[in-house]
């Protein structure tokens, strides 16, 4: 567990409990934007540029990677609702999302926004005002009583000023423990999903397949001549510009770029394919033999390659393919992403 940095006149054994009872991830994005603004030097702060944050930080994680947020969160189905409405694609720019709302006029987004303030501000400070009601809470937090971290209006709240220099000089542990405490909570929630942590945040850039490409399947284009589409049956040769390196299950899903989930596909096929789940019974026999042969070339022509060494996150040795081992990885992982909301193809 993360422990937050110590101070001698602020009471950080309080901030410390903000996610002790936490049932939503409101709390969660609520503090991580009221940091983010604070970082840039605000100290009085509109309810809508935390609320449109709130959005644009979870963004990425609802609407790319699928996590859910479970059965009572609004925030999910706000920001599903929100891409809808406002017409933002799905891996918009955090910054762009944050602009669309705050300067919306959509009845419906300003409802959907609004939202938030009924319960999200004040329980916040709950830790502070232990047994309070939200009106006793708006009252006291006006006063800074208890040392609490801001004040509460009808539409802004103020930062404590004796909490601002904390805040700005630990904002990276403080996200870090946002996050922390984020991805235990999600992780509950998504149990058979892997890599909750970097699903999180946006990456600034995918990493390149060219190397697996070019020193691991271009060997087998060259033992073969030629290998076949799954997808469309196109027989395909070595030509970066008509092949393009995809992901059977969806990077969005597995968040890796191991060689056992890359093969080689059209390259005028994939943008259309995007994130879409194969069919299991259309096309995993074809996958996995051309995976299996693949691995055989490459182990009798290329033993010192790297890439090898990725099968030993699902079998015991890379001596052998395992084809009931292939099957057992790949059938529950395309069953687990179907249910955390990834459509196949030709829905």
């Amino acid at each position: 567990m993360l422990e937050l940095p110590a101070s001698n006149n602020l009471p950080i054994n309080i901030l410390t409990a903000i996610f002790n009872r936490t049932t939503a991830t409101y709390k969660f994005y609520w503090f991580l934007s009221i940091i983010e603004l604070v970082e840039q030097g605000n100290n009085e702060i509109l309810k809508t540029e935390i609320f449109s944050r709130m959005i644009s930080n979870s963004w990425y994680t609802i609407n790319y990677f699928h996590l859910s947020f479970g059965k009572y969160d609004l925030l999910e189905d706000a920001v599903l609702k929100l891409f809808s409405i406002e017409n933002l694609t799905i891996d918009e720019k955090q910054i762009i999302v944050q602009e669309k709302l705050i300067s919306s006029t959509d009845l419906n987004t300003k409802r959907i926004l609004q939202h938030f303030d009924k319960n999200v501000p004040h329980w916040f400070l709950s830790p502070w005002f232990q047994g309070l009601s939200k009106a006793d809470i708006y009252k006291k937090s006006q006063n800074f009583d208890n040392q609490c971290l801001y004040a509460l209006y009808k539409d802004k709240i103020v930062i404590n000023p004796n909490w601002i220099e904390y805040l700005q000089q630990n904002s990276r542990v403080l996200k870090s423990f946002c996050y922390w405490y984020l991805t235990l909570f999600l992780q509950t929630r998504n149990p058979n999903v892997p890599d909750i942590a970097n699903k999180l945040i946006k990456p600034a850039q995918r990493n390149s397949l060219q190397k697996q490409t070019n020193q691991y399947w271009k060997v087998v284009f060259d033992e073969l001549g030629w290998i076949d589409c799954i997808f469309t049956g196109k027989r395909l040769t070595y030509n970066e510009k008509k092949i393009a390196l995809d992901h059977f299950i969806p990077y969005a899903f597995v968040s890796h770029d191991l060689i056992w989930n890359l093969i080689p596909i059209d390259k005028s096929f994939n943008s259309s394919k995007s994130d879409k789940l194969p069919s299991f019974e259309r096309y995993f026999t074809h996958f996995k033999n051309l995976q299996k042969i693949a691995f055989n070339i490459n182990l009798e022509k290329n033993k010192n390659c790297k890439y090898i060494e990725d099968y030993l996150t699902i079998f015991p040795s890379v001596n052998v393919f395992d084809d009931a081992i292939f099957e057992n990885t790949i059938r529950p992982l395309l069953t687990i992403a179907n249910n955390n909301g990834f459509l196949y193809l030709n829905e």
